[in-house]
């Protein structure tokens, strides 16, 4: 491949190409890893009577956002707020648009009327949330974060307390995973640590090539990075839609969206209030019109068709195409 390349006259240095081959095995790593740790939430959301969508708003959401987390916190502390509010912004469009288009257009999904009606919504209200307290002052202070960590909790609360349902038993009946307590908790925690280590090789590989060509530290946080730690959500989805467990699906991305915004930024931001100057108005009003065709899209048959997955699906490629235009020669 280095010789083909050559032969058009691009040259990268070698440790590009180590990196590439390791953005390769962070994919793989994920993939492997949403695998085991969709059957064992599942599975214990089997046994445990609760609804799979649930268990994605919570355990597999929480799950698949640690990096969005690590990467965040760590960005604030080293005084580069725009990769850790980019990193948000980005994951919240990669799970809106990208994320469940794709999803969609391997399996439809079934959406079931409380989601639509509910997480959706106070999905929605998260992202709106955010958006005014980066456009009133462009930071987001320690009384934000307070705001947003409540709104965490909150969230926490009204998932937790309709957790059980009749309509849990019924999603029950299909794909029975016989799993033992112990085995389901090993096997999410399996799951959660190739999810983890696979993102972080992913993106430290991901953004060292994109240094390495020019890409600013924004559009890095937008696009490279924001992609890299959402491959677990996207991973998860995609292979909950390919079994047949939409719930976990949709649950995951909706569940991930608000923990980025409401745990992610307001832990952070408790932490290390963050200035915000790299992100635009325009990235921000994708991330509130993702979730706006989303709530659409779901409210019609209470159904996302393949040809609105495909619908997302080209209007992200949009977005991305836009932001890395101006690095185009």
């Amino acid at each position: 491949m280095y010789s083909l390349l050559m032969i058009f006259g691009i040259e990268l240095p070698q440790l590009i190409w180590v990196n590439l081959l390791l953005i390769v095995v962070g994919v793989i790593l994920v993939l492997w890893g949403a695998d085991r740790m969709t059957d064992g939430a599942v599975a214990i959301a089997q046994r445990l009577n609760v609804s799979e969508i649930v268990i994605g708003l919570t355990i597999v959401a929480l799950g698949t956002s640690a990096p969005e987390f690590c990467v965040s916190l760590v960005s604030a502390l080293n005084g580069t707020p725009d990769l850790a509010v980019g990193n948000v912004v980005g994951s919240n469009i990669f799970n809106s648009m990208l994320i469940v288009g794709v999803a969609a257009m391997v399996a439809p999904m079934i959406i079931m009327e409380s989601t639509v009606k509910k997480d959706i919504p106070f999905a929605f209200f998260a992202s709106l949330l955010m958006m005014g307290m980066v456009l009133i002052d462009g930071n987001i202070s320690r009384v934000d974060a307070a705001i947003l960590f409540i709104g965490f909790l909150l969230f926490m609360y009204i998932t937790l307390k309709g957790s059980k349902g009749s309509h849990a038993v019924e999603q029950q009946k299909a794909g029975k995973k016989n799993y033992s307590l112990l085995t389901s908790i090993l096997l999410i925690l399996l799951g959660l640590a190739c999810l983890v280590v696979g993102s972080k090789v992913f993106v430290e590989s991901a953004t060292m090539v994109a240094q390495s060509l020019g890409v600013s530290e924004a559009v890095i946080g937008l696009t490279i990075v924001a992609g890299g730690t959402s491959l677990p959500e996207l991973a998860t989805s995609v292979v909950s839609a390919r079994k047949g467990q939409s719930g976990i699906a949709i649950g995951n991305v909706l569940g991930s969206n608000v923990f980025n915004i409401l745990l992610i930024l307001g832990g952070a931001g408790l932490i290390c209030p963050m200035q915000v100057q790299g992100i635009t108005f325009i990235d921000l009003l994708v991330m509130g019109s993702s979730m706006v065709l989303l709530w659409l899209f779901s409210y019609t048959k209470y159904t996302v068709e393949r040809w609105e997955g495909a619908v997302l699906t080209i209007l992200f490629l949009a977005y991305m195409g836009w932001l890395i235009s101006p690095y185009i020669q």
